[in-house]
């Protein structure tokens, strides 16, 4: 797609307030694609001004029609579906196919559950004498990461739109193209003018100025858990809600008797998927003494499988990290079986698949999240010491257990401090809730729980 070279405000693309860009650049080749405007201060004032004086008008239109707008959105969504699979894989390097399926696919699925949920939603309940009404919050300021950057975008605006609210979204700096054609597909989807509005922009300036903005009313985030103690500090401040979707360092805890080869092929192909890029990835495996060995093998040919099959992670920057983060655990002891601190290309911002074993609760490599694609096994004696290394870190977002029987597994599952959890591969459900314990976040996303952080309540005593 060709970049806009303005913002999305009230409903029409108008000039940015500044002259400054940002580069979009192909993480493949580190070539420039495209260019964004830097947005403003003043850029993110129109953009609530518009979002605050759509908000009555759209609170009142009738859930109904809120659907239908949302159905229409869906279906936009379909209909470029292909423009937009490119244009993921342009600007973050993932492979097309990975596009087509995740980046696309899962959020066509959630905005059409949104769709749905606007429709039949109770909006008003009974309780007692009293009628409770769950209202639209209000302005929603949606700041969203780069590593899903369409499904990051829909899991805030559709539940936000669905609720009655009006939103204004700052994407990503690297991912920007993405939010671009989104505000497109809004445009021809029959939502009106300043319920929606997109300003382009660096977190520090566009994003901490839509934070901070006194005329915002809900704060929705998702990135790293120290950006979300910052934006958490600035709408504090307010007095306004925040949902906060942050890190995690999940654990992928296969207890004896389940299927080994099958728990380590998925586990691995987990922290792989995305180039690592997940915050709810399984990064640590966890896995008792007798079977160690053994999955360790396993895994380093399954993490040998996807040496081409995987993208660069999202710039200069991140793969530098993620480099760091390797040779960090090598220098702390821990065995690399696949991988390593070396960049595998001299064009592009690429991350060998590495596994490492011999690893320690208290390394580096299982505490901190890497967010590329690095896998710690560790080891574990019994089934407390498993569940104390599972619950041994600030984060609790995500997790899995493989189990011989589901009984099992579902019983160390519901001892786990995290937010969700598979059991033997459990599939991906867009209308569970998703969100984190402890230090991976506030509030949830997703379904009718994702749907109720948009809505406040009152209560109408008769």
């Amino acid at each position: 797609m060709k970049a806009h070279d303005g913002m999305y405000i009230d409903g029409a693309w108008r000039p940015a307030a500044g002259a400054d860009v940002i580069d979009v650049v192909n993480p493949v080749d580190g070539q420039v694609i495209g260019q964004v405007p830097a947005g403003t201060a003043l850029d993110v004032d129109d953009a609530v001004r518009a979002a605050r004086t759509a908000l009555p008008g759209w609170a009142a239109t009738p859930p109904a029609e809120r659907a239908a707008r949302l159905t229409a959105l869906r279906d936009g969504l379909v209909a470029r579906a292909e423009e937009i699979a490119e244009t993921v894989t342009a600007e973050l390097g993932s492979p097309l196919k990975f596009s087509q399926t995740v980046h696309v696919g899962a959020p066509v699925a959630v905005a059409g559950s949104y769709a749905e949920l606007a429709a039949t939603h109770a909006f008003e309940e009974k309780v007692g004498n009293s009628t409770v009404l769950h209202e639209p919050i209000g302005v929603v300021a949606a700041i969203t990461p780069w590593n899903y950057p369409l499904h990051q975008i829909v899991a805030k605006v559709a539940p936000a739109l669905a609720a009655g609210c009006t939103v204004v979204l700052k994407p990503a700096e690297d991912t920007p193209l993405t939010a671009q054609l989104f505000a497109e597909v809004v445009d021809g989807a029959g939502i009106p003018a300043g319920v929606f509005n997109l300003v382009t922009g660096l977190g520090p300036v566009a994003g901490q100025t839509l934070a901070e903005h006194p005329d915002v009313d809900l704060v929705s985030f998702t990135g790293s858990t120290a950006v979300g103690r910052q934006i958490g500090a600035v709408a504090g401040s307010g007095i306004k809600k925040v949902a906060l979707e942050l890190g995690g360092k999940s654990a992928n805890v296969i207890l004896p008797g389940a299927d080994l080869a099958k728990a380590v092929n998925v586990g691995v192909a987990n922290v792989m998927s995305n180039s690592g890029q997940t915050c709810s990835a399984w990064t640590r495996m966890l896995v008792h003494r007798d079977s160690y060995e053994e999955a360790v093998e396993l895994a380093a040919a399954a993490a040998a499988k996807y040496g081409d099959r995987i993208g660069p992670v999202v710039n200069a920057k991140q793969q530098q990290r993620v480099l760091g983060y390797i040779a960090q655990g090598v220098a702390e002891g821990a065995r690399l079986v696949a991988g390593g601190p070396d960049a595998p290309r001299e064009q592009g911002y690429f991350v060998s698949p590495t596994v490492f074993a011999d690893v320690t609760p208290e390394m580096t490599v299982a505490q901190e999240e890497i967010f590329g694609p690095v896998l710690s096994i560790l080891r574990y004696e019994d089934e407390e010491d498993a569940l104390r290394i599972a619950n041994g870190t600030v984060y609790g977002l995500a997790g899995a257990v493989w189990a011989a029987d589901e009984a099992t597994a579902v019983a160390f599952a519901r001892r786990m401090e995290t937010g969700q959890v598979d059991i033997n591969g459990g599939r991906f459900n867009p209308l569970a809730p998703f969100g984190g314990y402890k230090q991976s976040g506030v509030g949830r996303e997703l379904g009718s729980h994702g749907l109720a952080e948009y809505l406040q309540t009152k209560s109408l005593q008769f």
